[in-house]
């Protein structure tokens, strides 16, 4: 991917990839005619541990910095434990540093400059005065039915669900102000928070931002990727085995390319990632099953790849192995990290640690009355079918079979 070196070739890669952009003639104004960096912010609730869709934001980020923006992350923790108690409160300051941990190293991995890179922890600011004060008065001007419509999609719905859902929004419009960006970016689930932010800040004389979005990339089992469904992602710290088996057992419908997550993922994540490592168009390499079959297929945009999938010569085995192929080496470099790490190592253990084991129920012992041989002095069946136990002789027929034949006929004897 080539160096933008005039304001179109800036906009150009701003733009690259977007599913929807609103107001852009406040991202052109800044950029053409103040000739200054665009401030963008991105922000992410730190709650479950961040997955393989992460790759897709952070693309572009990355593109954002090479378009010479400022680029200020939000690692919003208190937004974490607002959103129905996805992270307890108690966890919320080792989730927010171990996002630090991965973002860095997802950004390191990009092959991009970060000398205008920003992380912010949302508690750093917005538990001050101003903004708390600010939340007050933007609480006066939203209705509660505002206020519940922009998060819809964004904030866990519950059948009873508190009032904390109800501010998560507020304050995700309050942090433009707040962090001093041009630019909130996020995925198209947070339409309905921009257009909030968007009709709100200048209600209490705060300037209007533009906002970006990415579109929503389909997960493995082709809905929503989310960190709370294991069967739909893949995490950064996966071994290969891990990776390749969740791979193979991924939604992957032959000829259709609408929501099929491995399509999606090559769009926004393997091209353009190839793309910024090499410095030039990115590429997707799918080898063949058999030699014999020929050399391997080289795509450079996407439109052919969908066209080769529709038409079934790329076919689904022939794109999981290749996207696994891929998707092993992006997570290399984040999965050294880790391992040189023992402070990342550490976070993690305090920021996820394991669930405790939940005990068996023990199993109740039958009272079967006082009437049963051996209640009250005790006896024992062991394994072998001997008895054991104060009162085993009432019950004990014998030693031996000789010895049970014996008294059995004694006894038959003895009653006739």
């Amino acid at each position: 991917m080539a160096e933008p070196k005039n304001a179109e070739d800036k906009l150009a890669l701003i733009y690259e990839n977007l599913a929807e952009k609103l107001k852009e003639d406040i991202i052109e104004d800044v950029v053409k005619k103040q000739d200054r960096p665009l401030k963008v912010y991105w922000g992410t609730a730190t709650t479950g541990r961040p997955h393989c869709g992460y790759f897709v934001p952070m693309v572009k980020l990355a593109h954002f910095l090479r378009a010479g923006c400022t680029v200020k992350i939000l690692l919003a923790d208190i937004h974490g434990f607002l959103d129905n108690l996805k992270a307890p409160i108690e966890l919320i300051k080792f989730r927010a540093e171990y996002y630090k941990f991965v973002i860095t190293s997802l950004l390191k991995s990009l092959n991009v400059p970060v000398d205008r890179l920003v992380m912010v922890f949302g508690s750093s600011y917005q538990l001050s005065e101003k903004y708390t004060m600010d939340l007050y008065r933007l609480s006066s001007v939203v209705t509660e039915h505002d206020s519940k419509k922009a998060g819809a999609e964004v904030v866990k719905q519950v059948a009873n669900p508190s009032l904390s859902g109800l501010i998560y929004p507020l304050m995700q419009t309050l942090d433009e102000e707040h962090l001093d960006v041009d630019v909130q970016f996020g995925g198209v689930d947070q339409r309905k928070i921009f257009t909030l932010a968007a009709e709100s800040l200048p209600k209490i004389g705060y300037k209007e931002r533009a906002h970006l979005m990415n579109p929503m990339v389909p997960g493995l089992s082709g809905g929503k990727m989310s960190a709370s469904d294991p069967d739909s992602k893949i995490d950064l710290l996966d071994l290969p085995e891990s990776v390749e088996k969740k791979l193979k057992k991924a939604h992957c419908a032959p000829r259709e390319t609408d929501g099929n997550g491995l399509v999606s993922f090559v769009e926004y994540v393997l091209l353009p990632v190839d793309g910024l490592k090499r410095g030039a168009k990115g590429r997707f390499v799918v080898e063949r099953r058999k030699p014999e079959e020929g050399e391997p297929i080289v795509y450079d945009d996407i439109d052919t790849l969908k066209a080769d999938y529709k038409a079934d010569r790329l076919t689904p085995q022939l794109i999981k192995g290749a996207v696994t192929k891929a998707l092993i080496d992006l997570l290399k470099p984040i999965q050294a990290d880790y391992q040189s790490s023992s402070e990342w190592q550490e976070m993690t253990k305090k920021a996820y640690p394991p669930e405790p084991e939940v005990k068996k129920k023990e199993k109740k012992v039958k009272n079967l009355g006082t009437k049963f041989p051996g209640a009250k002095g005790g006896i024992e069946a062991k394994a072998d079918g001997h008895i054991e136990g104060a009162e085993k002789d009432r019950v004990n027929l014998a030693t031996g079979a000789e010895e049970a034949m014996d008294n059995l006929d004694i006894k038959a004897k003895g009653s006739a």
